[in-house]
């Protein structure tokens, strides 16, 4: 059974924590009865029932150390500020695609650098989770510099784990498709997305309850050995394009490559 039991009266910093992702993250925390602080650079409409939001942009590193200074009593980050619009590389200026690197890599470290010295001073230490993506580890066309991002914020992760250790844990969560109030831009209309779900091998997008879910879990007392890890948050991953491929060939008539050397038994 997972021990969420020591979240109660922590103290839990969410960037980006007002919507989409974030808003699941802040919501999971404190339904778990953790004090839960949200950052994001525009005022929410609305947050969850005793929730504080604070107005910070988290790519200026005088702002966040005022912010996360004035937090004595923090106990968890979660690293959740990021995004990209589409933007292949050789179709726009350069400072943009910098811009996007910005945000999905140096903000979580200038946050995380000023939440260390925080929790460093607590006598139980706290618990930093990034939010990753499965773009870090796959091609990610139109969002190349984001995926780049992605992918150098889990080797931050995991330095980090041990640069930081044994006071401060540091982990990712490597999230997959998610249906927020965003996802139309991503994946089209409702059939669209339904078309996207089908791909997953558990057979929806996740919500964003399930990143806080994880999130929770990891900032908990069942993930205290928990350290430099990334935990796949993606319905099982992508089915592979050559499965569709071979069995699109095969309904169309052409069977598939029955070679004596194009598959044999112990290889399986």
């Amino acid at each position: 059974m997972t021990d969420t039991d020591g979240l109660s009266g922590m103290t839990v910093v969410v960037t980006g924590g007002a919507r989409g992702v974030g808003l699941g993250i802040t919501a999971a925390f404190r339904a778990a009865g953790a004090e839960v602080v949200a950052c994001a650079r525009r005022e929410p409409e609305s947050l969850p029932e005793g929730v504080r939001f604070e107005r910070v942009d988290v790519r200026d590193a005088d702002a966040v150390e005022d912010f996360i200074g004035g937090i004595p009593d923090l106990d968890v980050l979660v690293n959740n500020a990021g995004g990209t619009p589409y933007l292949p590389v050789g179709e726009s200026d350069v400072r943009r695609h910098a811009k996007v690197i910005e945000l999905n890599l140096i903000a979580p470290l200038i946050v995380s650098r000023a939440a260390n010295r925080v929790l460093q001073r607590r006598p139980r230490g706290g618990s930093i989770i990034m939010i990753g993506s499965v773009s870090g580890h796959r091609p990610s066309p139109g969002t190349a510099a984001y995926a780049a991002a992605k992918a150098g914020l889990e080797n931050l992760t995991v330095s980090l784990a041990v640069e930081w250790a044994p006071k401060v844990r540091v982990n990712a969560v490597r999230v997959g498709m998610v249906r927020t109030e965003a996802a139309a831009a991503h994946y089209g209309d409702a059939s669209g997305a339904a078309a996207v779900a089908r791909t997953v091998p558990l057979g929806r997008l996740a919500d964003p309850a399930d990143v806080g879910a994880a999130c929770v879990f990891l900032a908990s007392p069942a993930a205290a050995y928990v350290s430099g890890a990334a935990l796949p948050l993606h319905g099982g991953g992508e089915r592979p394009a050559y499965l569709d491929a071979a069995a699109t060939a095969t309904a169309g008539g052409a069977p598939p490559d029955r070679r004596d050397d194009a598959w044999r038994e112990d290889d399986a």
